[in-house]
């Protein structure tokens, strides 16, 4: 067991290493506005040459940085999370195959390249979804794998599109294609294949479902990898979206997913759900931003978020290790008297997530609502956008209420108490983080401070929306134990908004229904019904009745045989005649 623990800390030294120097070169990148393309020629043979492209600026180096980080406090909170699994070692391999394949789709400016980095985070991310082994999670890693696999489908036929342009280097044809019909192609195929990956409607059923995985699993995934790749491959492509209406649909889908998790969110008691449709309400908001032409916004976003939506994961991984693997909020209650810094390190996570000031996810979030009241957008995306604000702070707090407060719910004989120091360290760390990586961030990031006015009810509006949600929250979770659920009189609308608008249903039994139905229909009509009574049988029963019938003259009847042999005699001495 010491050889599996110090591999763990082994990895987790090495990333974190690795990831402060990416920081400060990325650092020295952005100050300096440097761009470093690497090529390494693989293989050459006569005129053909095989070579690989990498792409160093500060955005994927800080993005490379940030992840590295989230992964090596993961890798260092499953030496304790996962001490009982014998595999560890295998676990351990998978997260680094994985950390693995999210840097080589950060820094390669080739499309070749990031279909092997897209194409490994999809199959090593079904080996993690299933990693459990059981029936649920293998449904769980089918949905994740065959909806991920839509968009590599589209990444391919990309790949072929650009076959017109002699390279598959993007980025050199992305500034001076931009209004060329071939490129506009590509762009929405690239935009279908992160569509797929960042689980926009209509993919949005595989992202909960993937919360099958480990709890680290699920904190590195829904924080920084998997499901952010789409969103960072479409900041690189970004110049194809401006003054096209691809960029107005993206906007509408991607403000309906923001409106649609953070509704599901509010009527869903499994704790991990709640977080990943939260995870799903802050991509829409990641996407929609991006849509508007502000990337360098939705960067921003993306790397406050993955700070502390890692550390919500792990504070709910502590916790549901703690209740012997029980993960719905309904069984817990009062867990601030026996978990007091895991429960305050949650908090801290949700105010983040909420955008209360000064923490990690005001500085983004805060940023983002005041550019979408000064852009020109319609009533109907300045609602989505509001709404899905006050959607998050109203299922935050309804997760604290079930979680922290009231009585305790579940067996008295749990021994709960705060988890041991190796996840407490990495839960602490990344608290720090989403206190102060937002303020840093957005002093790096932008350079220059630009003055946002508006007038004093707009500027306050954001706040007013939160403190409204959070007060709604708490009305809807404030309920005694023989209260008369008047949302029960409305049982459909809470079923249609709490299974994510029949999403997964129609992603699932939707899509394989009929086509199944077809297959019966055809397998009784033509393979046990007219084909096999024209095909096999009737040939069968034709063969055999003649057969009866030659056998009835072969029977030993000497008559018959001589007469037969005459009338043979005859018909051929007949035959001869007529020839003569």
């Amino acid at each position: 067991m010491n050889m599996l623990i110090n591999y763990c800390k082994i990895s987790f030294y090495f990333l974190i290493f690795i990831s402060s120097s990416l920081f400060l070169i990325s650092l020295k990148f952005l100050l300096n506005d440097l761009v470093y393309f690497i090529e390494w020629e693989v293989l050459s043979l006569q005129s053909m040459s095989i070579v690989m492209t990498f792409l160093f600026d500060w955005m994927s180096l800080m993005f490379m940085s940030f992840v590295l980080l989230i992964s090596s406090l993961v890798i260092f909170y499953s030496n304790q999370y996962m001490e009982e699994d014998y595999n560890i070692n295998r676990f351990i391999l998978l997260v680094l195959m994985f950390v693995m394949s999210m840097m080589l789709l950060i820094i390669s400016p080739n499309l070749i390249s990031i279909l092997l980095g897209w194409d490994g985070l999809g199959l090593v991310s079904y080996c993690l979804v299933i990693y459990f082994q059981n029936v649920k999670s293998y449904n769980a890693g089918m949905l994740t794998a065959l909806s991920n696999r839509i968009g590599d489908v589209a990444l391919l036929l990309a790949i072929a599109w650009m076959l017109n342009y002699g390279s598959w280097n993007y980025i050199f044809y992305l500034d001076m294609m931009k209004n060329n019909f071939e490129m506009m192609i590509i762009g929405a195929l690239v935009m279908l294949a992160a569509m797929t990956k960042s689980a926009q409607i209509p993919f949005s059923s595989w992202l909960p479902a993937a919360m099958a995985a480990p709890t680290p699993v699920s904190a590195l995934v829904h924080s920084s990898t998997l499901v952010t790749a789409g969103v960072y491959l479409l900041i690189r492509f970004n110049d194809l979206l401006m003054n096209w209406w691809m960029s107005q649909f993206l906007l509408l889908v991607s403000g309906l997913t923001m409106f649609m998790a953070g509704l599901g969110a509010n009527f869903e008691f499994d704790l991990k759900k709640i977080i990943a449709l939260s995870t799903l309400s802050q991509l829409g908001l990641m996407m929609s931003i991006l849509s508007m032409g502000f990337y360098k916004l939705a960067f921003f976003h993306l790397l406050t978020h993955a700070l502390f939506k890692a550390l919500l994961f792990m504070c709910a991984g502590s916790i549901i290790h703690n209740m012997k693997n029980s993960q719905d909020i309904r069984m817990m209650g009062s867990l601030s008297m026996s978990m007091p810094l895991t429960c305050s390190c949650f908090n801290v996570a949700n105010l983040a997530l909420c955008g209360m000031p000064f923490l990690a996810g005001f500085y983004s979030k805060d940023l983002i609502l005041e550019m979408v009241m000064l852009s020109y957008v319609n009533i109907f995306v300045f609602f989505l956008f509001f709404f899905s604000t006050g959607l998050t702070v109203c299922y935050s707090f309804r997760l604290c209420f079930y979680s922290m407060t009231g009585d305790f719910n579940s067996s008295s004989l749990h021994p709960l108490n705060d988890s041991g120091w190796v996840m407490l360290f990495s839960i602490c760390f990344l608290m720090v983080m989403a206190v102060i990586g937002g303020s840093m961030l957005s002093w790096l990031i932008f350079l220059n401070p630009a003055m946002i006015c508006l007038p004093l009810d707009m500027k306050l509006l954001t706040l007013f929306v939160c403190l409204l949600g959070g007060f709604i929250g708490y009305l809807l979770s404030n309920v005694g134990l023989f209260f008369i659920n008047k949302a029960l009189y409305f049982y459909n609308f809470t079923n249609f908004v709490g299974s994510m608008w029949f999403m997964p249903v129609i992603s699932t039994l939707g899509v394989v229904n009929y086509p199944l139905k077809l297959g019966l229909y055809s397998y009784k009509s033509f393979d046990q019904g007219w084909s096999e009574f024209f095909g096999s049988q009737m040939i069968y029963m034709q063969l055999k009745s003649y057969s009866l019938y030659l056998q009835e003259f072969q029977k030993n009847n000497l008559k018959i045989y001589l007469l037969s042999y005459m009338l043979w005699f005859i018909i051929l001495l007949m035959l001869v005649v007529m020839v003569n």
